[in-house]
């Protein structure tokens, strides 16, 4: 009896006391199990190789692959009765796409349960970046860390779903960098300008390794195109990667590279319509089987307007038409519902007139809108365009060649401009889509992955901050001593840029039928601006040489293509062009910009030697060898410098008192939290619609002030207007417009000095202290800086 008591109380033990759950372990040395069906998609089978390698570089173990158990349990939800074994509860999962969930077991196995072929391929490599990989590993030399052991706790688990459906890159303006770098170095090819599935496969690596799916390939003339490029097709099947196409490319045809090889006559839809059809009709048929992005409509060859077509209407019409014709054959070789295969339509350019005009584009079509090819959304949909099915995507540039100048080489776009622009493209409905230009891809690494973190999770970004983000990315890529010590140049390298761009230096233009536009000339700056600005270009690039002792082992290539070739080529450029500059006027020696232009050479040519000359030709610091990347000319100036004018009282935005609209009860101080570190002094404010800033200043003798209100040059953001009202003390208000409208002379020169500037001058009371305040007629009114000056004589 006393037996079986005991007995009784030890079962009691076992069913009434909890089993603890393990950790999850991997340990070097040791081969990790890993249990996936062999029925998973492609995209999967990817992603488990690439996990294969990383584990392999990590922990220097090997995986092996089981069908039934393992350490790690792979699966897509309801493919197959792997994830439902482990007990995991996978409910979250349900009606999202692209999302996995990971969580550890109690019996201690890491389970990678996605919603789809994509959200489990994410799932995947989320091991990866858990293990400390990044996804630059490869693309930025970042060479990942040994670990001896890789633990998560027993009540690890995260849902990771994606804010934008379909997130990606376009390759453009490849001819000095991907291209050459691809047929000649990486992929050497007997073909001319290929590139090759050798390359994209890297290329679609890397978006897989940033929760990317989109890809838009390189279209120039002189590189053979993405689908006459044997290969290519297979490696987007391979990583699960939608293959779209620019604006000027309908119907996966790259009308640059493909017409004259494909076509007959001209590319005209009035006058040649049935050759064009069937341009475009071999091309669907061909890939049916794809995971295609169609691009609707029609545009000229290349980044040209529409043939045969003059008036707005009639290429209304024509459009018409094209849509009909477009998706008829949609209907008639990939789906039969055209509605469940993804379309867009991008109105850039000359196509907005036609869109304006009244063009009705399916409803169940993408809406993509664009910026102005330097970083200012142009449209923000309407209450009615974000109504649509198909939703609202956007077309985003980090590099670009173009009026008023091109900027292809040193990838100087704000993060935090970035950030404010895509936070309020996502808030204003635009979240079906979202494309990045990124030139080459190097060296925008940060400003790309940025974008892709916001698109996968904006509201983890929006909460970090950008400072925060591009912290922790500099803490991943080059280890925290660094990180610590070249944080702040690269906040400084972006602002000085923000300012003015190292391609803009020069004050050249391009595109302009005037060739005075194309001369080297004195930038409007005094000799005090254009010192203080050498000087602090001179401390980030010696900050930048002290750091290199802090580079942890096998991270040297990836500092030196991240932070020092991109600060010391920016440090040169402004260096050659602004002792260029003193020097016209005897006030520098010219050796001093010759060796800053030799510097540049220097840095480039180090650049394409790494690593046993991975990258040479990727790097090319004279794209479209325009006149602002050569050596200075030597000359002497014809009139004097510009003087300085000294404000008598200078404020940024973040200066400004906020009074609140009197019908609103959230007393904000604008919409500052979104202008993180925008502006020249990384302090501009933006200003909600009613709301306004004040700016309090002494009185001093003079019956008037001459009032500089400075403000980025963004677009309108609700309706067509961007103003403002300014009123000093008691007077009325006077109200300022301040938009731009297309490639306008003031909108060229907001681009190139990054400020849209308005001057007003206001009579002053004999009081002795005086309130200024600027209040905001508009949504979208971002306030950088105010100066006020003493009249000068003319009232200018």
């Amino acid at each position: 009896m006393r037996h079986k008591l005991l007995f009784s109380f030890f079962i009691f033990l076992i069913v009434a006391l909890p089993i603890r759950s393990k950790d999850f372990v991997l340990t070097s040395g040791q081969t990790v199990v890993i249990a996936c069906s062999p029925s998973e998609e492609l995209v999967v089978r990817t992603a488990l190789e690439m996990l294969g390698r990383d584990i392999q570089t990590v922990l220097l173990s090997t995986t092996q692959a089981n069908e039934k158990t393992g350490e790690i349990v792979i699966g897509t939800v309801g493919q197959n009765e792997l994830i439902s074994r482990t007990g995991v509860d996978v409910s979250a999962l349900r009606g999202k796409k692209q999302a996995f969930l990971l969580s550890v077991s109690p019996e201690g196995k890491l389970v990678v349960a996605g919603s789809d072929k994509h959200g489990t391929a994410y799932g995947i490599l989320e091991i990866s970046r858990l293990l400390g990989v990044s996804p630059w590993e490869w693309w930025a030399d970042v060479t990942p860390e040994k670990k001896g052991l890789f633990k998560l706790s027993s009540k690890y688990q995260s849902l990771q779903a994606p804010s934008v459906e379909y997130r990606g890159i376009f390759i453009n303006d490849e001819d000095w960098g991907l291209m050459p770098w691809s047929s000649r170095t990486y992929e050497p090819s007997t073909v001319k300008g290929e590139i090759g599935p050798r390359t994209n496969e890297r290329i679609f690596e890397l978006l897989l390794r940033l929760r990317a799916n989109t890809y838009w390939p390189a279209m120039h003339e002189c590189t053979l195109p993405f689908f006459l490029t044997k290969g290519n097709r297979e490696a987007a099947k391979k990583y699960g990667i939608f293959i779209g196409a620019s604006h000027c490319e309908p119907m996966a045809c790259s009308a640059a590279g493909e017409w004259k090889r494909r076509g007959e006559g001209a590319y005209d839809y009035v006058n040649n319509a049935p050759a064009v059809y069937k341009f475009w009709e071999d091309r669907v048929k061909e890939v049916a089987d794809q995971e295609i992005l169609y691009t609707l409509g029609m545009r000229g060859v290349h980044d040209g307007k529409m043939q045969g077509a003059k008036t707005v209407e009639e290429q209304k019409a024509v459009i018409d038409r094209v849509f009909a014709d477009q998706r008829g054959l949609i209907e008639k070789y990939v789906d039969k519902d055209v509605t469940k295969v993804p379309q867009v339509f991008i109105p850039y350019k000359e196509v907005l007139d036609i869109y304006h005009a009244g063009l009705q584009v399916p409803d169940d079509v993408t809406l993509m809108w664009c910026d102005d090819n330097y970083g200012y959304i142009r449209h923000f949909p309407t209450a009615e365009e974000c109504a649509r099915k198909g939703g609202n995507g956007v077309y985003y540039h980090v590099s670009y060649w173009g009026r008023p100048h091109d900027h292809l080489w040193l990838s100087t776009m704000s993060p935090y401009l970035i950030f404010q622009q895509m936070k309020l493209a996502y808030d204003r409905g635009i979240q079906k889509m979202w494309i990045l230009n990124v030139g080459d891809i190097k060296p925008a690494e940060y400003q790309i992955e940025l974008f892709m973190d916001m698109a996968w999770n904006i509201e983890a970004v929006a909460s970090e901050g950008v400072t925060s983000h591009l912290k922790h990315w500099l803490e991943r890529e080059l280890g925290a001593s660094c990180a610590k010590a070249v944080l702040p140049v690269m906040q400084e390298h972006y602002r000085l840029a923000h300012i003015r761009k190292p391609e803009f230096m020069g004050n050249t233009r391009e595109e302009e039928k005037d060739p005075v536009y194309r001369v080297v000339k004195d930038l409007p700056w005094s000799e005090k601006e254009i010192n203080g600005r050498l000087q602090a270009y001179d401390k980030l690039s010696e900050t930048v040489e002290r750091a290199a002792s802090k580079i942890p082992s096998g991270r040297q290539s990836a500092y030196f293509e991240l932070v020092k070739y991109p600060v010391q080529a920016a440090t040169q450029m402004n260096r050659k062009l602004l002792y260029a500059q003193l020097a016209r006027h005897g006030k520098a020696d010219w050796e001093k910009s010759d060796l800053a232009y030799d510097s540049i050479v220097v840095l480039t040519k180090q650049y394409n030697s790494l690593e046993d000359g991975k990258w040479n030709r990727m790097m090319d610091f004279q794209p479209r060898k325009l006149p602002v990347f050569n050596r200075v000319e030597r000359k002497t100036a014809t009139s004097p410098m510009m003087k300085e004018r000294v404000a008598i009282y200078k404020w940024n935005g973040l200066d400004g008192k906020n009074i609140p609209n009197s019908k609103t009860l959230n007393a904000r101080k604008g919409t500052s939290a979104i202008c993180e570190g925008l502006g020249y002094e990384s302090k501009a404010t933006g200003i909600d619609k009613g709301d306004a800033l004040m700016f309090a200043f002494d009185n001093w003798k003079t019956d008037s002030v001459e009032v500089d209100i400075r403000l980025l040059p963004n677009h309108p953001v609700g309706g067509d207007q961007l103003r403002f009202s300014i009123s000093l003390d008691d007077a009325a208000p006077e109200v300022i417009s301040y938009e731009t409208k297309g490639r306008s002379e003031e909108w060229k020169e907001n681009v190139l000095r990054n400020q849209a500037i308005r001057t007003v001058r206001l009579p002053v009371s004999g009081k002795k202290s005086h309130k200024l305040v600027i209040k905001a007629l508009d949504e979208g009114v971002i306030l950088d800086q105010v100066m006020l000056y003493m009249p000068s004589p003319t009232g200018e």
